[in-house]
């Protein structure tokens, strides 16, 4: 529907007006603040507005932004309180009505306030600014009267006619700013603003990849969502290295070739996947747009303002790119839907690949979810005939998944003092010694993750959290990884004085590092891990680095699992298998064995067979097990047994409260009153208040209630009725409510 479509809001009086005067048309406006209403604001005669439209209205002394919402507030409105809307911001796209909708359900569902979801949706500041214009220099008839050969290059450059930027003008003819001014001072340029610059739109057919049988077959399948048009949701599941990406680029290619409709690809860690962008180019002809943390501004608000427009055809984006304002989105593709990172804890608490799923529902439209591991949640849909299921069963190369096996560190312990065992640097040594490459991989940031004194047995902790503070030695810092506390490592113990006596425990990242670097001086190594590379530009060069074959060893965070391709790795070494399964978190066993499935797939997809190595104390553990015999359905299949028999997600229902408290006297009370206030329900249960794993996190105490639901019950409702029935928290205290949580510290 075009917004000259919409109903436009002529009247909304709550009294009638008094005797002989003029009603006035009102507006509810949705503000990008914690607020669940919009409020009424009076329309300006000769004004109509609509749905979705961005207005400037007045609220107490400031000026806010905000949008025109669907339907009026409940609460009574005194006319004679009523305050104009301001002006109508005609240059910002309104929001698409999907948007509305989105907003509404998203707010509905996690029981965060409306308006924080609408903030989401303006997330590009500068979209709301008024647009400098930019200036450049082209060709004008003035003849200048000394032409040297610096100046004939930039007449040269000029002569197509068109506008040029400064600097690329300088670029191209190989001359500096003084020459450019000079030519303008004699007449000979004239400046000139620039017109916007496009966005170049992908070519569905510019080329096209070879498929084996098994992709053309999924693809087909693919393209056939398209096709039929309305909602569908279908699980891409194939091995890791099987071309997932060849087969869902069909299926964008299938939706442009459907008329101006857009495509939005969500990826994890969007900014590290340089190899992704270039795959799309070699595709399409050209990069699709990006949207994520790393990106300025300035590119924010173009891009902001091209989805909205339709100019901007394909998007691959972060997990708040679900909530850009697309004009006619007509595909979503997850990939890694199984993903930690699609889940976002703070503000407004959503899971993008839930909330992926109910976007396409919204706009009838197809959702492709892709993985090599999917999410107990996908798999249990597909098995419910709720989700279509397209499989790749071997690599697109034709090579074998890498052969993998537990190292049992209780038989096979490294030396004292180091972390890599015999078999690891056994292995290590085989693959430089072919001119390969190796993989180390420890899932932990810094160098250690404890450091104590072996005089008096003082652990550095952090004053905020109930948390170690992790040293990172090439900083020369303890930090704290849940509040960003630090402070530059000591010289001496704090408790005894002693000096020397400081000892880390524990391997991290960079320490692992330190005993590749001992163990194999001249090999090169390329450390991948979130704290150790300065920017997203540095962090791409080096997977450029390794894809092109110019490091031996690789030692790695969860980095390396984001669906890079290394052609010359052939050995995967996990340093510590064991790290995410001593948990209490339901989902331990699920996480860890996608994240050491998906790091030990690097592992021989191209040329030489892949070989992976996991040192573990519990060998015998269903997710070793599971690891090293290649039988993934049999883990599911388990995994899946125990969720149903626990009554856990996807076959019951979950939401934690997290009460927080200057004390631990103001957190405990509440929560405990909290907990007196919830409704019986026979389908629901309350558990807790219990203090929280991380107790104290930036100076607050923290209390947790967890509630357990049958899937068939209203969680949204019994919450609802229980926050109506509890006082609001005050003095300090908040609660924060997470619907489907991941996570449980």
């Amino acid at each position: 529907m075009a917004p000259s479509d919409l109903p436009l809001f002529d009247a909304d009086l709550s009294e009638p007006p008094a005797r002989g005067a003029k009603a006035r048309a009102t507006v509810p406006v949705l503000l990008p603040l914690a607020l669940d209403e919009p409020y009424t604001y009076e329309v300006p005669d000769g004004e109509t507005l609509a749905p979705g439209d961005f207005v400037v209205v007045p609220l107490g002394p400031m000026k806010r932004i905000g949008v025109v919402w669907r339907e009026a507030t409940a609460r009574p409105v005194d006319p004679r309180k009523l305050k104009p809307v301001l002006a109508r911001l005609d240059e910002v796209p309104p929001l698409p009505p999907l948007n509305l909708a989105f907003a509404d359900w998203v707010a509905q569902y996690t029981l965060a306030p409306r308006g924080m979801v609408l903030q989401m949706m303006m997330s590009a500041r500068l979209v709301f600014e008024a647009e400098e214009p930019r200036f450049g220099f082209r060709a004008s008839s003035g003849v200048p009267s000394r032409m040297t050969e610096a100046r004939q290059r930039v007449m040269a450059a000029v002569a197509d006619g068109a506008v040029w930027p400064k600097k690329k003008l300088m670029d191209a003819a190989g001359v500096s700013a003084a020459v450019i001014d000079g030519l303008a001072g004699a007449g000979a340029l004239v400046r000139a603003e620039l017109p916007r610059a496009r966005t170049l739109a992908p070519k569905p057919d510019f080329a096209f990849a070879s498929l084996t049988d098994a992709q053309l077959t999924a693809a087909d399948a693919l393209r056939e969502t398209i096709a039929d048009g309305g909602f569908s949701a279908t699980l891409l599941d194939g091995v890791t290295g099987s071309g997932k990406t060849e087969v869902y680029f069909e299926a964008v290619a299938e939706a442009l070739r459907r008329g101006e409709r857009q495509v939005l690809i969500l990826l994890p860690e969007i900014a590290l996947t340089n190899q992704f962008l270039e795959r799309f180019e070699r595709r399409f002809g050209c990069r699709p747009c990006e949207w994520h943390s790393a990106v300025s501004p300035k590119e924010r608000a173009r891009v902001w303002r091209g989805v909205a427009l339709g100019e901007v055809r394909v998007l691959c984006g972060a997990r708040s790119a679900l909530f850009l304002p697309f004009a006619d989105l007509g595909l979503i593709v997850v990939d890694e839907e199984h993903d930690p990172s699609f889940k976002q804890d703070d503000r407004v608490t959503y899971q993008a690949r839930d909330m992926a799923v109910v976007r396409a529902s919204l706009g009838k439209i197809p959702i492709v979810l892709a993985s090599a591991t999917p999410s107990v949640e996908s798999v249990v849909n597909v098995q419910r005939g709720r989700y279509r299921h397209a499989i790749l069963p071997g690599r697109f190369s034709g090579n074998a998944l890498p052969d993998v096996e537990a190292v049992d560190l209780r038989a096979t312990p490294p030396e004292r003092g180091t972390w890599i065992s015999d078999p690891l640097i056994g292995a290590v040594n085989e693959a430089l010694a072919k001119g390969e490459q190796a993989l180390l991989f420890l899932n932990r940031r810094g160098y250690a993750p404890l450091t104590l004194c072996r005089a008096c047995g003082h652990r550095f902790t952090c004053p905020q959290c109930t948390a170690y503070l992790v040293e990172h030695r090439l900083r020369g810092r303890l930090i704290c990884h849940h509040c960003g506390f630090s402070l530059p490592f000591p010289k001496s113990c704090p408790s005894c004085h002693g000096e020397g006596t400081l000892a880390a425990s524990g391997p991290g990242i960079e320490r692992v590092t330190e005993e590749a670097q001992n163990r194999w001086p001249e090999a090169r190594l390329a450390v991948l891990s979130s704290d150790l590379v300065p920017s997203t530009a540095a962090l791409r060069e080096i997977l450029t680095r390794i894809t092109e074959g110019d490091v031996d060893i690789v030692v790695g965070t969860q980095l390396v699992s984001k669906g890079h391709n290394f052609p010359k790795l052939s050995f995967v070494g996990v340093v510590d298998g064991d790290l995410s399964l001593a948990t209490a978190d339901p989902r331990a066993g699920e996480r860890t064995f996608q994240l050491l499935h998906q790091v030990t797939g690097r592992a021989g997809r191209f040329g030489a067979p892949g070989r992976g190595l996991i040192q573990t104390h519990f060998p015998d553990h269903p997710v070793m097990r599971a690891l090293v015999s290649g039988d993934r359905e049999a883990f599911y299949e388990a995994e899946i047994g125990l969720r149903e028999e626990a009554g856990y997600p996807p076959f019951g229902r979950l939401a934690a409260l997290i009460v927080s408290g200057k004390t631990r006297y103001d957190a405990e009370g509440y929560a405990r009153a909290l907990a007196v206030a919830a409704p019986e329900a026979s389908r629901i249960q309350v558990l807790g208040p219990v203090e929280a794993p991380l107790a104290i996190i930036r100076g607050l105490h923290r209390q947790r209630l967890l509630v357990k639901a049958a899937r068939e019950a209203d969680l949204q409702a019994y919450l609802r009725a229980w926050l109506s029935n509890a006082d609001a928290p005050r003095g300090g205290v908040t609660l924060h409510i997470d619907v489907d949580p991941h996570s449980f510290l």
